[in-house]
């Protein structure tokens, strides 16, 4: 019987690189495939150490190695998207998108089309097999679970999706990737946007959208601070602005409401939270088309989960109600992920709240 042939792609860290290695002792046909991404000008290159690296543990484990070029899918769905979003003042979810057109999306149609029977990739996240159906899990390591940025995916390629390190813990991967000898065993994980680096979100988007200086407020209205553009910050940010008053023992001050157009913040000593509130999803994704009543969700990566209740759920759209206290106010345009324990249903995009 022929080995099932599994595209794995490969980043050049070691997750991905363990994930290789597993599929391959697993008796796999497996190719390994670089995903060549987009990275702006003024941002220092990093893809090709990456690449060598990726090219490095292919050679140790004696498995192919190919380049997959998505650089204008990425450009055009990933960044694009992302400066696109914060230029109408919502918050953007890049590595969503990432994952919907760029690894399950152009590099998914590429392996399938090339022969590949399976896809598979270093995300913390499990694809589990019931009796006729697939489900997506969390990671059994609440610290590094990705389930959150795989709500986009499509049911009909669940069967075709691989996850091969979702059951494992991070120091369990790195003591695996030295003990096979791989060269990327020891290397630091990748931090932020993939196509950022080190750069920071604000420095990254002032090279496209044009900003002004605006003014801080209170809760009563009063001017405490400036800021260098309102489209920049997110709610419950307590970082990036100036306040005209610097002591020691100042509270910190988080950021509670932002107006584009007047370019104001306003922002309080107590973060932003949310009881009771009724909030609105669009381009929703859920993967059997029976969303329960009564499940959790997150707005945020690593938040813990929280009750809520579904209100209405019809034409792509969604209304939840918040079920439990001192929840985080989510922004416009985030993520909003739903789960039964640790099965993921689905997800849809934050439109209003």
């Amino acid at each position: 019987m022929a080995k099932e042939k599994v595209f794995v792609g490969v980043s050049g860290g070691v997750d991905s690189s363990v994930a290789l290695l597993r599929l391959k002792e697993a008796g796999y046909a497996v190719t390994a495939v670089f995903i060549k991404t987009w990275q702006p000008d003024f941002i220092e290159c990093t893809w090709k150490q990456d690449r060598l690296d990726a090219m490095r543990v292919s050679a140790t484990l004696g498995v192919p190695f190919i380049t997959f070029d998505a650089v204008e899918i990425y450009k055009q769905k990933v960044a694009e998207y992302m400066i696109a979003e914060y230029r109408e003042g919502r918050t953007p979810n890049p590595d969503v998108m990432c994952n919907e057109y760029v690894k399950f999306g152009a590099f998914y149609d590429f392996a399938r089309n090339n022969g590949a029977d399976k896809v598979a990739t270093g995300h913390y996240a499990q694809m589990v097999k019931r009796a006729n159906s697939y489900e997506l899990h969390r990671g059994i390591d609440s610290n590094k679970d990705q389930s959150y940025f795989l709500w986009r995916l499509k049911v009909d390629q669940f069967p075709h999706i691989l996850f091969p390190i979702g059951n494992s813990y991070k120091p369990a991967i790195r003591a695996e990737a030295m003990e096979a000898h791989l060269p990327t065993y020891a290397k630091q994980d990748s931090q932020g946007i993939c196509f950022l680096g080190q750069v920071d979100i604000k420095d990254f988007l002032s090279h496209y959208v044009t900003s002004k200086q605006g003014d801080v407020l209170d809760t009563g209205g009063a001017v405490v601070g400036r800021h260098d553009g309102a489209l920049f910050y997110t709610l419950g940010q307590r970082h990036g602005f100036t306040t005209l008053t610097k002591q020691d023992t100042e509270k910190a001050y988080y950021v509670i409401a932002k107006d584009i157009i007047a370019n104001t913040l306003t922002v309080d000593h107590t973060p932003p939270t949310c009881m009771g509130t009724r909030v609105t999803l669009c381009d929703v994704n859920i993967f059997d088309q029976n969303l329960p009543e009564f499940c959790s969700a997150q707005f945020r990566y690593r938040q813990k989960p929280f009750k809520i209740q579904v209100e209405r759920a019809r034409n792509g759209e969604i209304v939840i109600s918040l079920l439990e206290k001192d929840i985080e106010l989510p922004s416009v345009g985030q993520s909003c992920v739903f789960y039964e324990g640790d099965h993921c249903l689905g997800g849809g995009v934050i439109q209003k709240f």
